[in-house]
C-alpha cells in the first residue's frame, strides 16, 4: 500500500506541512502511521473539518454578526 508524506497531504489539502503534524499528532486523520519522523497517510484520507470555522461558532451560539 502506498502512502502520502506530510509534506504532500498539505499540498493537496492547501494547509502547511506542520498543520498535516498536528492533525495526525490529535488522530484526526483516520489511519495514519508513523515510521521514525515522517507521517505516513493513506492515499484515500480526507482533510479534517476544521472546528475553528465559523459554521462550527454558529452552532455553540457564538455569532460574529453584529446585528
Amino acid at each position: 500500500m502506498e502512502f502520502m508524506t506530510s509534506k504532500q497531504a498539505a499540498e493537496l489539502w492547501g494547509i502547511s506541512q506542520r498543520r498535516v503534524a498536528i492533525l495526525c499528532e490529535q488522530g484526526r486523520i483516520h489511519g495514519v502511521m508513523k515510521a521514525g519522523i515522517v507521517w505516513l497517510i493513506p492515499p484515500g484520507a480526507h482533510k479534517p473539518v476544521d472546528a475553528r470555522l465559523k459554521s462550527e461558532r454558529i452552532k455553540r451560539g457564538k455569532s460574529n454578526d453584529n446585528g
